[in-house]
């Protein structure tokens, strides 16, 4: 495959069209999404969304591995620790601003995509991954598919719009992935909302080449829409998707959450004493995380319960810059990524020990309604 951080192609239809591939290339990183990637890729989306021959788009990532692990924090970290040499000259931050904001733009912009657009979630689909699946009108996941935002081992939280699409799930779901950056499966991913499609890895190839053999009519949305389900129809194998991991736990999780407080809900989370392998591992990457990201979790699922998404990845953008510049961040990487000792120094002793004046410091934007770098964003429903 090519050196390029995306690769491209069109693959012509038996009735005169094409459908648009992007494929993230990357794979020795797990496909992390750098800002070149997203430059390309945002680019080529906008091209593909006006040429009338492109009847659909398909993303996925190169490699066995990952469709996208993440977004590139190791960039920001080096970004963060290169600008820590010039404090007071205004850099602080700066690579992170740009990141950031191209990033949001085009999970949003794939949102309300005038497309179909196609995300093979095969593999690892965390962080940045899944804010470039969540906004697909037809994201596809595998029995390998697993999926995270497992941002509070990094000092972060969980951004990429899911202050906004994890409020949605059922009560304290959303806040428990948050909290605990849980893995999930292809059927919780279907459970939740977050995926609507199962289908065999082993018949991506054949998903893909009967696609290219599809009837899109006229090319008019409602056209493209139709195709893509009927093809859809006749791959999808839902009966083939690995047992859930949150549905039989929804009553449990439930309780545990609540709608207290951050910190009454980590409280109840560590001490619970169920003995199934997986929220033991929640529990221990709960306790392990930043107090701080527990806190801003809760805040931010709390902030966009009634809000819209252009609204949460503006919110979404000041919050970011500011844990990168005085949260979190740059330890959490650090001892996750750089040095690799997993022994991070948190600013807070416990989630309960986070005063109110920090918070609000992290959540306060750093740019007026006009000035705001994601502006322009407006609601619009998807047209194709």
């Amino acid at each position: 495959m090519s050196d390029l951080a995306v690769c491209f192609e069109e693959l012509p239809t038996r009735d005169g069209g094409r459908i648009g591939v992007a494929t993230l290339n990357a794979p020795k990183s797990l496909n992390a999404l750098s800002l070149e990637m997203i430059h390309r890729l945002a680019a080529k989306l906008e091209a593909w969304a006006v040429d009338r021959s492109v009847v659909a788009v398909w993303l996925d990532g190169a490699g066995d591995k990952a469709f996208c692990a993440g977004g590139d924090v190791v960039a920001l970290y080096r970004s963060l620790t290169e600008e820590g040499e010039n404090r007071g000259a205004g850099r602080e931050g700066v690579f992170a601003e740009t990141y950031f904001s191209a990033e949001y733009r085009l999970d949003y912009r794939i949102h309300t995509y005038p497309k179909p657009i196609l995300v093979w979630g095969d593999g690892i689909v965390m962080g940045g991954g899944l804010g470039l699946m969540a906004g697909g009108s037809q994201r596809l996941v595998t029995e390998t598919t697993r999926i995270a935002m497992p941002e509070i081992t990094i000092g972060l939280y969980p951004d990429i719009g899911a202050s906004w699409f994890l409020g949605r799930m059922p009560v304290g779901v959303g806040a428990y992935l948050g909290l605990t950056g849980a893995q999930l499966n292809a059927r919780d991913a279907l459970d939740l909302g977050m995926a609507d499609r199962f289908v065999p890895r082993e018949r991506r190839d054949d998903l893909l080449g009967a696609l290219t053999e599809a009837d899109y009519g006229d090319h008019a949305p409602a056209s493209r829409r139709a195709a893509v389900q009927r093809v859809l129809d006749a791959f999808e194998a839902r009966d083939q998707a690995p047992a859930g991991q949150v549905w039989p736990h929804l009553d449990h999780l439930q309780r545990l959450v609540g709608r207290v407080d951050a910190a009454d809900a980590v409280r109840r989370i560590l001490a619970d004493d169920h003995q199934d392998g997986w929220l033991a591992a929640n529990r221990a990457r709960l306790e392990a995380g930043s107090p701080l990201s527990a806190q801003l979790v809760w805040q931010m699922l709390e902030s966009h319960r009634h809000t819209s998404l252009a609204d949460a990845f503006r919110d979404e953008l000041g919050l970011s810059v500011q844990c990168c510049r005085c949260g979190d961040f740059v330890e959490g990487v650090r001892a996750l990524l750089i040095d690799k000792d997993k022994a991070p120094r948190w600013r807070h002793a416990a989630v309960s020990a986070v005063p109110e004046a920090d918070i609000r410091t992290l959540t306060t934007s750093l740019w007026s309604a006009e000035e705001h770098p994601l502006r322009d964003l407006e609601a619009g429903p998807r047209a194709g």
